[in-house]
């Protein structure tokens, strides 16, 4: 067994115009001051990382692994989540998805998935460049809008849709194997690898590609009332990062899981910061050291009611406070009475 690494913090929900959340270094002192080990970095704002760079030059990647370095932490892994996103867009979120997209591309929905995939490349080896060894992003959505089947899907679509999903991605997760960087899909509602189902579709049309792996997630989980335990214990050999965020979900007479439509605030389901939920984190913990998770615990902060520097400040002890030191030595060594081959071998009557 492994134990986990941590705490380290996501940096995407904690970036703004305002010192120290508006530039690497100092973000980098300030969540180190607050006892994180390392940052995951989102790959979309050039004050942070220029993505591109970091895949041309491996120069310019050691200069910013030594800005993280010299703050006393470690970057755990870089993020695409929002260029993923744009590998595979509905044409019905063509608009709202441009948001997520530079001004060249914008309202060109081929030119911008050129775009997005160029960046996904680009992920695959600026992580080999920074020496990492494992990268998250989003898989899009093609068929999410038909999530729930009225009107009756015509037959086929799903197959249809899952083929197209598999034919954008392959390729890119086959540069990612030749910069041995393992792709890990958040399995998240709003794409179309939104729980185990959905993936396993997936995954069986991309040939079980090795590096079509996985980041675990409970609060979207906990969202959709599923047994985040049981996904562990099925889908831990594909687990290769892991996100620590709480949720609640509190269903009533009025609604469920869909909401309502109501904001974060009112809906039955909602993320809260750590500890403030209903996620047994007791319990992943012991199974992802149970299954010698190698990887880094990396809060990410959303939630409705707390302010989000506090947020952060708890969440880095709660996350300490959960990683479990393995042991070096069974429990019951003080009850061993020694053996030896020979020794064995009498007690069975040999």
């Amino acid at each position: 067994m492994t134990t986990i690494k941590g705490p380290a913090i996501f940096l995407a929900q904690f970036i703004g115009d305002e010192a120290p959340f508006n530039d690497l270094k100092s973000i980098c002192q300030w969540a180190a001051g607050l006892g994180y080990k390392g940052v995951q970095l989102p790959t979309n704002d050039l004050r942070f990382i220029d993505l591109q760079k970091a895949a041309d030059s491996k120069t310019y990647a050691d200069e910013i692994k030594g800005i993280v370095n010299e703050a006393g932490l470690e970057i755990t892994e870089l993020s695409t989540h929002l260029q993923g996103q744009l590998v595979a867009v509905n044409p019905a979120y063509d608009s709202l998805f441009d948001a997520f997209a530079p001004a060249q591309v914008k309202g060109n929905p081929a030119e911008r998935q050129k775009w997005a995939v160029s960046q996904l490349h680009a992920a695959a080896k600026a992580s080999k460049n920074l020496g990492l060894d494992a990268h998250v992003t989003f898989s899009g959505a093609l068929i999410w809008g038909m999530v729930y089947p009225w009107p009756q899907r015509p037959a086929g679509l799903v197959d249809a849709a899952f083929d197209e999903l598999a034919k954008r991605w392959e390729p890119i997760l086959n540069v990612f194997d030749e910069n041995g960087i393992d792709l890990c899909y958040e399995i998240h509602p709003g794409e179309d690898l939104h729980d185990g189902v959905s993936y396993e579709r997936f995954l069986s049309k991309v040939n079980n590609h090795k590096r079509a792996n996985l980041l675990y997630d409970p609060s979207h989980f906990v969202l959709q009332a599923m047994d985040y335990l049981e996904y562990i214990d099925i889908y831990h050999e594909r687990i290769k990062m892991f996100h620590v965020k709480d949720a609640e979900f509190n269903p009533t007479g009025r609604q469920g899981v869909y909401g309502g439509y109501a904001d974060w605030i009112d809906r039955a389901g909602r993320f809260r910061s750590l500890g403030d939920g209903q996620v047994d984190f007791k319990g992943i913990f012991s199974k992802l050291t149970q299954y010698d998770y190698k990887g880094w615990a990396v809060l990410e902060w959303e939630c409705a009611l707390k302010n989000s520097e506090d947020g952060a400040r708890e969440g880095a002890q709660f996350i300490k406070n959960h990683i479990i030191r393995i042991t070096d030595r069974a429990f019951d060594d003080f009850a061993a009475s020694g053996s030896d081959d020979a020794f064995n071998r009498s007690l069975i009557g040999l």
